[in-house]
């Protein structure tokens, strides 16, 4: 079994280091090494988590397509440049929301420079509402109903009886929260903007200009508008049907299974909003969002048929010698979580390899939906690309990554906003 995790956690590495769909075509090597060598017994692929996340970002491939992401951050700039001086809190709160409404947290490139200019403007420090930014991007991630970490959860608890408002009842309130302690700690970051050395070095040998790119030009308002308008729609849809399963339709005393809800509502809206907006349905593929989602599919396909493939396969041995210390402080798997996703870079392929061996534990499924944003620790190892983007947007140069590599502008607000955000829902799930 030793021998068989080293094998996944090469595997898992190499993809990490390789990018892109790297992660998961190296998944698929370490199944063909734990199969053909090892003689384990293939699970499963993750189908139905592949779909939905396929399914959900063609719709929100569409919306950019027809101008609904560069409305949402005109929208976007406007109220930041209305309260200048709040940036730093309402900074967070606009990615936040940016992740909850697509699913993904790419959609804060967009933004992150709208953020980074109205600070310098507002000679406020630009790594304070940086940092919290991006890290607030991550957190939506496990409060939103369409992300993929988030139906991932969901197809794993759904035979428990939880339902998709069961998840957010719990997630949304609780990664606000840790947003919201961040973006207050983050007022205090570093030395004034002004006072800052490498700020004033920058000025002096005029490395800082005015910026006059403008922000991406909507070609038609209208349409841009209806695309953001009929995916808020079906996002809305997805929750009540979630939460209300008499609203969904029944078969031999069934109600149709949350995947399929999924599935159909997006797929649907996707269309509408090519028809309605007349957008090219080939236009949709050749966007950031698209792009960053079917990499998102692969790395899950490979990487969950991985770890799916190794927990069954040594399942007695591994929940055997840590079954009680996880029965009695069952929060310690926030750090398994938390780690895993250092590693696999994406919050849903943790949920896929890690949460079905907190399910073999025993940990109650409200737990597990406590611990959920454990997965957002990303930003640990500052080389994932919005934390590279920032740091690029910014050219005051206080958004930096230290001497020491760990000590870089993202892991206060990070670590801050996790913590809390567990903390919590731990509190939630006893209130609940």
């Amino acid at each position: 079994m030793i021998l068989q995790l080293l094998f996944v956690l090469a595997a898992i590495i190499v993809g990490a280091r390789l990018g892109g769909i790297g992660l998961g075509v190296m998944g698929g090597a370490g199944m063909a090494v734990l199969v053909f060598f090892f003689g384990l017994e293939p699970t499963s692929p993750p189908i139905d988590v592949m779909l939905m996340i396929a399914a959900v970002i063609s719709a929100a491939a569409a919306m950019q397509a027809a101008g609904g992401l560069d409305y949402l951050v005109s929208l976007a700039e406007k109220l930041l440049r209305k309260h200048p001086s709040q940036v730093t809190v309402v900074s967070p709160l606009v990615t936040y929301l940016f992740t909850f409404v697509a699913g993904t947290g790419h959609v804060a490139y967009s933004v992150l420079p709208v953020i980074a200019e109205v600070a310098r403007e507002t000679k406020i420090r630009p790594e304070r509402p940086l940092g919290i930014a991006v890290i607030a991007s991550q957190q939506a991630i496990t409060a939103s109903p369409i992300s993929a970490a988030t139906v991932a959860l969901l197809g794993l608890l759904t035979a428990a009886g939880i339902s998709l408002f069961d998840i957010l009842k719990i997630t949304i309130p609780a990664t606000l929260c840790g947003v919201l302690v961040g973006a207050l700690l983050s007022k205090r970051v570093g030395k004034e903007l002004m006072d800052d050395p490498e700020y004033q070095r920058r000025v002096k040998e005029g490395m800082i200009e005015e910026n006059d790119k403008p922000v991406n030009r909507i070609e038609n308002v209208g349409k841009a508008r209806l695309s953001v308008i009929l995916f808020l729609l079906a996002t809305v849809l997805i929750v009540l049907f979630g939460s209300i399963p008499s609203m969904r339709p029944v078969f031999e005393g069934t109600p149709v299974g949350m995947p399929a809800i999924i599935e159909i509502l997006m797929l649907t809206t996707c269309a509408l909003i090519l028809i309605f907006t007349k957008t090219n349905g080939i236009t949709p593929t050749q966007g950031s969002v698209f792009i960053a989602g079917m990499q998102a599919v692969i790395a899950i396909f490979g990487i969950a048929w991985m770890g799916d493939t190794f927990i069954n396969g040594n399942l007695a041995a591994i929940t055997a010698p840590i079954e009680g210390i996880v029965r009695d402080m069952p929060w310690l798997f926030a750090v398994a979580l938390f780690v895993m996703s250092i590693l696999l870079y994406s919050q849903a392929a943790t949920v896929r390899a890690i949460m079905p061996l907190g399910v073999a534990l025993g940990i109650s499924p409200m737990m597990l939906i406590a611990l959920f944003p454990a997965v957002n620790g990303y930003f640990f190892i500052p080389n994932y690309p919005t934390i590279v983007a920032a740091i690029n947007f910014d050219r005051t140069g206080t958004t930096h990554i230290g001497k020491w590599v760990l000590n870089h502008s993202f892991m206060m607000p990070g670590m801050v906003a996790t913590i809390v955000a567990i903390g919590v829902g731990l509190l939630l799930i006893q209130i609940f």
